[in-house]
């Protein structure tokens, strides 16, 4: 019991933070502080944005991102990363906003942070570096589509009409925009994205989003121009509550909470491999930043805050700002609550449309063209996998969507594998000097044929194998030469068991030579070869399985016995 304690406390321990990564927070303040600021004034328009795209409101967004981001940058498993609100997280809470109202959404956020907890725990950071780089191209390219989808409504100043197909909502805004246009939101919202886009190219370290939402801001106040506004903020962030728990949801809300988790964790650690590879010498934690974001994630909701992940272009800010350690993500969230307890009035009066514009720009820098070119250049394979999950994420959800993608790539990766299986009749070599007479040739030609297995046998390739086995001529014997097979599953075992069947229902004399010393179990366990093992017909090398089978033509009278005295090397020259 003890033991088990202990291995139980130092699992815990290892997702915990290390005293010098705290103390590294003190190294440099002034650029993780500067760091801080431009991360800050970055994510205001997008923790606002996103708050109402969610339809929680922009409070909700804000105490996602002070919350959720003071301690995603304390817990989590890298230095560099900014935690908040964000596009992905948004398309997950439409629909669960929709279905069980904003308790749901708080309820799902907890029960979210717990799974990713365990799921620290239990190590499981690791396998989230296998999700295939098509899938992940794919399904930001169908975030990105979501994300401009949902500002349509708003950029085109109308309603957001009732629903959750993002598709359906966007096609009815510009129905009812056609009915009664209304230009002015339209034009603040392109002006506001359009001088994003424009600035960020050239000047990119300026934070032209929060520049042109004041540009906009002060338009729309001075001209007296009729476009919505985000509305009246609380001065601060509301008091702790659990009031929101309602343990007779938990059976209903635990899909959308699984959905959310795996969102999490997903996105979260492909913004953390982004830290890594802009920085030089950084490298993440895979499960201390699924613990950091579930610990982020329990306590969020408990301030009205929506649940959070790590935030690709929050975190491209911070590093390139100069940021050296977690004190740049923790200065961010600091900032924004000044933010809320200070300005709250100001913010109140942001346009819906000019916000509208920071997101379709979001959704536009989201997607790296070239990355998404090549990808689609390189195999058609890859090229399937990334537009199915864009069309899926579109469609359907962002973890259907990963998961119709992952079944897609691996689908396609083990048909590759199956391909490379190769079944090869190894003829006999009259020409090696010394080897047989051309009598004996020929009648070890018309009764025993040998065959190469090379590759994996299992369930992709098994079923073609056994076709081309089973195939073979009327002959006395076959040897089955199995040393170059890399890998046996259960399925490519009876596979083989079933034609080593057929072949001596046929009165065809199996044997078997050069099977691995791992592959005894699969086939012994489903009692393939346990037959032939007690005949003697299981031989380790092909020359003992080719004497064996000499010895069985002998007492057939198929070989005379002055042939059979003759040893007869393998079917290459080899001798397994």
């Amino acid at each position: 019991m003890s033991d088990l304690i202990l291995s139980g406390w130092a699992r815990v321990r290892s997702v915990l933070p290390e005293r010098a990564e705290l103390a590294a927070m003190g190294r440099r303040p002034r650029r993780d502080l500067l760091a801080g600021l431009t991360v800050a004034i970055v994510a205001l328009p997008l923790a606002l944005g996103f708050g109402i795209s969610s339809g929680m409101g922009a409070e909700a967004g804000l105490a996602t991102a002070v919350i959720a981001g003071a301690l995603a940058a304390v817990f989590g498993g890298s230095g560099l990363q900014v935690s908040g609100p964000t596009g992905a997280m948004t398309v997950v809470l439409v629909p669960i906003v929709h279905a069980y109202g904003a308790s749901g959404v708080l309820m799902v956020g907890l029960m979210a942070g717990l799974m990713l907890i365990a799921l620290a725990l239990a190590r499981a950071g690791r396998y989230m570096a296998l999700v295939p780089a098509p899938v992940v191209e794919g399904f930001t390219v169908g975030i990105a589509c979501v994300i401009g989808l949902q500002q349509i409504p708003s950029a085109l100043g109308v309603p957001t009409p009732e629903g959750d197909k993002v598709v359906v909502l966007a096609w009815r805004a510009v129905q009812e925009f056609a009915g009664d246009p209304r230009w002015w939101p339209l034009v603040l919202a392109v002006a506001v994205a359009g001088v994003i886009l424009a600035g960020a190219r050239r000047w990119p370290t300026v934070p032209f989003s929060l520049l042109a939402v004041a540009a906009a801001t002060v338009a729309a106040e001075l001209g007296g121009l009729p476009v919505g506004r985000i509305g009246e903020l609380p001065a601060g962030l509301p008091a702790p509550s659990l009031s929101f728990l309602d343990l007779s949801e938990l059976g209903t809300l635990l899909g959308p909470a699984v959905a959310v988790a795996a969102l999490a964790a997903l996105e979260s650690l492909l913004s953390a491999s982004v830290a890594d590879g802009m920085s030089v010498n950084h490298r993440h934690d895979p499960d201390r930043e699924l613990f950091g974001q579930g610990v982020a994630n329990l306590l969020a909701p408990l301030f009205g805050g929506v649940p959070a992940t790590g935030a690709i272009a929050r975190t491209a800010v911070n590093v390139r700002a100069g940021a050296t350690s977690r004190l740049a993500a923790l200065a961010h969230a600091a900032i924004l609550a000044v933010i809320v307890y200070s300005a709250a009035g100001l913010v109140a009066r942001i346009p819906l449309a000019a916000l509208a514009g920071v997101l379709l720009a979001t959704c536009v820098r989201m997607v790296e063209v070239g990355s998404v070119k090549a990808i689609v250049s390189s195999t058609r394979g890859d090229a399937v996998v990334l537009v199915l999950t864009a069309l899926a994420t579109v469609a359907l959800d962002l973890v259907a969507a990963v998961i119709v993608g992952l079944v897609v790539a691996g689908a396609l990766a083990l048909r590759a594998v199956a391909r490379h299986a190769r079944l090869d009749e190894m003829p006999l070599r009259p020409d090696l000097p010394g080897d047989h007479t051309e009598q004996e040739h020929a009648l070890l030609a018309e009764h025993i044929i040998a065959y190469r297995l090379d590759g994996p046998l299992f369930f992709a390739a098994a079923h073609r194998f056994l076709l081309e086995l089973t195939e073979v001529a009327d002959v006395s014997a076959v040897i089955l030469r199995m040393s170059r097979v890399t890998t046996v599953d259960a399925t490519g075992a009876l596979v083989l068991g079933d034609a080593i069947d057929r072949l001596e229902r046929r009165g065809i004399t199996v044997y078997v030579s050069g099977i691995r010393d791992n592959h005894h179990q699969p086939l012994h366990a489903l009692g393939v070869i346990a037959r032939l093992d007690a005949a003697g017909r299981v031989l380790a090398t092909t020359p003992e399985a080719i004497a064996a089978a000499r010895d069985h033509l002998h007492r057939s009278g198929l070989l005379t016995a002055q042939d059979g005295a003759r040893r007869e090397p393998a079917a290459d020259g080899h001798h397994r």
